[in-house]
């Protein structure tokens, strides 16, 4: 697997109510979370969602290594509760959700996710038609500071804008190096996070609409839990953090859930270490009254 995943044991030790349960991977990624609790609880199935093509061709590949104890939807969690009622499912053990880039993507310049690409794409799904490259060509500057702000909360949204229309009036940014150094050249270096960080995770989250894909989730998970079953949940920015922590606390309050753990539960220091892309993880989890 090309995924390294983030907290699996923790996330083993909340999700994982019944041993011979079925459970959803809303964000199968690379696999890693799915392998990890396949081999951990040998009498569990799991259900893989995931709507970028490269996750259905790796599955394809190792589907041998599960010994048929997994299905892959390749689907958009949004859609999660029609694809299984589609499948005659309408009831699991657990949900994970891992809300993230996968390593694969941000490290493979073709995505255009990472600074270095030599294109602006963005695209978690190449059937959509939205791109990073339209967004910034043809946006105005108005909507550009507005998405740097709400999205990336960017603090210098509207001079990041501004040059990027001066820029635009020489020809299209075609490139993620391109925006990034017009970003570089308004905004300095402010300790280790690169000054183009929030910017392009304002773009991701919009090209993908991944917070109203995330509300869907997050409405329709009620309704496919079992009575005991467990909605678990991993972020890796505030904006999203919010949305998850506000909707548990609703629920919770409403008798649909209880909290597993009322405070966010973090990776540790040598996990940390020996992987850098989870030091933002937050992992939040409910049980199904």
């Amino acid at each position: 697997m090309y995924h390294i995943p983030i907290m699996p044991y923790e996330i083993s030790q909340v999700l994982i109510s019944n041993p011979n349960g079925i459970f959803v991977d809303a964000t199968f990624g690379g696999g890693g979370h799915s392998a990890y609790l396949l081999e951990k609880f040998k009498n569990i199935k799991i259900i893989a969602f995931d709507w970028d093509e490269d996750s259905f061709n790796n599955f394809s590949k190792n589907q041998n290594l599960f010994e048929n104890r997994i299905t892959f939807i390749r689907e958009n969690f949004k859609n999660i509760r029609i694809a299984l009622l589609a499948r005659g499912i309408s009831e699991v053990n657990g949900i994970l959700a891992d809300i993230g880039v996968s390593s694969k993507q941000f490290d493979d310049l073709k995505r255009g996710f990472s600074f270095n690409s030599d294109c602006l794409d963005m695209r978690m799904d190449n059937r959509n038609t939205l791109t990073a490259q339209e967004i910034i060509n043809t946006y105005s500057q108005e909507s550009l500071a507005d998405i740097f702000y709400k999205y990336g909360q960017e603090y210098r949204s509207r001079q990041i804008a501004k040059a990027i229309i001066k820029r635009k009036a020489r020809g299209i940014i075609n490139t993620a190096q391109e925006l990034r150094s017009i970003i570089v050249s308004v905004k300095r270096q402010e300790g280790k996070i690169d000054p183009a960080t929030k910017v392009f995770q304002a773009l991701r989250i919009v090209v993908n609409d991944e917070l109203a894909n995330l509300e869907n989730l997050l409405d329709c998970a009620p309704t496919l839990l079992k009575s005991g079953g467990v909605f678990a949940i991993m972020s890796f920015h505030s904006l999203e953090d919010r949305l998850i922590k506000q909707n548990f606390k609703n629920n919770a309050k409403n008798g649909i859930y209880s909290l597993i753990n009322r405070k966010v539960i973090s990776p540790n220091i040598d996990e940390i270490k020996n992987n850098s892309r989870s030091a933002s993880a937050k992992l939040r989890a409910v049980k199904r009254l």
